[in-house]
């Protein structure tokens, strides 16, 4: 049953991590760091952490009023972000995630990406990488490739993404043993109530939602709430749900406390 880890996906083993950086042809030295950008339970968002921003995330997710171990916690989650390339129009970024408690809690991952509008006048945001890169073969190593699209919506809609993951045969499978290694995500986030500080504007609030297809560990959803205390420090609350729930077991609730510096 893979532990049940949950995958909130951001991971990347280091000598994988320079496999990544070649495979879209860039070489950085002296990294080994992790947990990619998501919209709220997927890796679906074009997002890409700035150059020599950290953002270290606290992730829990837990049942309530429910007994026994299908119905139980997942481990916590505690995740370091950077992001490692100086440019405007190119952005990418490395990082790790520890799940505990489980017998093997490290993962890796690693994103690159472009924003909107830098291809070409009115061109969406792209994102292509990799995460829930495990250190134990058969067990953990879901080694899940991630392509994501996103735009923001006219009428101040908010933002629209989509993408396409693949990963494992041997870990993206079914309650039943059956591998369903690949699938669609599709996220949405608006902003609202924006506030001002010495740095400029941001809003105080973020509704997010997203989804991942797939009868496997990473197959589900949800919908919450970002409360931003500062630019650099919110908090994220709301359901999780799973499409296998003999798996993942029922929906679980979600509380998250991101830091960036």
């Amino acid at each position: 049953m893979l532990e049940r880890t949950v995958v909130k996906m951001r991971r990347l083993k280091f000598w994988r991590f320079w496999f990544v950086v070649l495979a879209f042809g860039f070489w950085y030295s002296d990294l080994a760091y992790a947990t990619p950008s998501t919209t709220y339970w997927t890796t679906c968002t074009p997002d890409v952490q700035p150059y020599g921003v950290w953002h270290i995330t606290y992730d829990s997710y837990f049942s309530v009023g429910r007994k026994g171990s299908k119905q139980g916690d997942f481990p916590t989650d505690v995740g370091l972000t950077v992001g490692v390339l100086p440019y405007e129009k190119l952005n990418m970024e490395a990082g790790f995630d520890l799940l505990e408690p489980t017998d093997d809690p490290l993962f890796f991952n690693a994103k690159l990406g472009t924003p909107e509008g830098s291809l070409f006048e009115g061109s969406p945001a792209i994102s292509a990488g990799l995460w829930n890169v495990g250190t134990e073969k058969g067990i953990t190593n879901f080694n899940i490739w991630h392509f994501v699209v996103g735009k923001t919506l006219p009428q101040n809609l908010g933002r629209l993404h989509g993408g396409a993951y693949f990963g494992s045969t041997n870990t993206l499978k079914d309650s039943d043993g059956d591998v369903h290694k690949k699938g669609f995500m599709i996220g949405w986030d608006k902003g609202f109530n924006p506030v001002k500080d010495e740095k400029g504007e941001f809003n105080r609030f973020v509704l997010a939602g997203d989804y991942a297809s797939g009868e496997n560990a990473i197959g589900g959803g949800g919908v919450g709430l970002y409360v931003y205390f500062t630019r650099n420090i919110d908090l994220l609350f709301g359901p999780v749900w799973f499409n296998d729930t003999d798996l993942n077991g029922d929906y679980k609730w979600t509380l998250q406390l991101d830091i960036n510096f």
